[in-house]
């Protein structure tokens, strides 16, 4: 992923949480992503099996003042303060993303409807694209399709997702499922949004 001509890709190569958090202050706008490396078992597993590091992604808002991030967690989804959001991840593991359109007030105040529509429902830990439930890569497809009728990331079953990836742990999956992989099921991953070619990349840090 390449920065557009009008923005500059910041590198962040040193290991400071604060640094990092001051530095997408300085550079963040509100629709930007923000992807991140959740610490626990399941979301090692979820960047494993996409062969990378992330595994959360939300949605950069400044409301009241302060920089929040909306995002579809557990139990609920919600809006997180940004700092909070930012220091959840494993080190410095993040990347700010900006789509390549620039986005007008009237798309920011639909993606905000779309957001706001979504608070407060309960995550989906099957990863369910097609459930009435939430999780992170769900939630910002959706928002960003509703309001501006931009897909990012691509919709996948699970055959095709962990099938892809020859170092995928299926004995982990089964588990998971109890035994029985939902092969067909769709779903959408944080990764193939983070790669998505409508969107550039303004802060990285791995």
């Amino acid at each position: 992923m390449m920065a557009m001509a009008e923005d500059t890709l910041i590198y962040y190569q040193d290991n400071s949480v604060e640094e990092l958090i001051n530095i997408v202050k300085n550079n963040i706008k509100e629709g930007d992503l923000l992807f991140i490396s959740i610490k626990s078992p399941l979301y090692k597993q979820v960047a494993k099996t996409t062969n990378s590091w992330v595994s959360h992604v939300g949605i950069a808002l400044f409301e009241d003042g302060e920089w929040v991030v909306a995002e579809s967690a557990v139990p609920l989804s919600r809006k997180t303060p940004l700092r909070k959001y930012i220091k959840r991840t494993v080190g410095t593991q993040f990347s700010l993303c900006r789509l390549n359109q620039p986005i007008n007030e009237e798309q920011l105040q639909k993606i905000k409807l779309g957001i706001n529509n979504r608070l407060g429902i309960l995550y989906h830990l099957g990863f369910n694209y097609s459930s009435q439930l939430q999780f992170c890569s769900k939630f910002v497809h959706e928002v960003f399709y509703e309001a501006l009728s931009v897909q990012l990331g691509k919709v996948e079953t699970f055959n095709e997702l962990l099938l892809s990836n020859p170092n995928t742990n299926l004995l982990f999956w089964r588990l998971w499922y109890f035994g029985r992989i939902p092969w067909h099921r769709k779903t959408v991953t944080p990764y193939s949004q983070l790669i998505d070619e409508q969107l550039h990349t303004i802060v990285l840090s791995e």
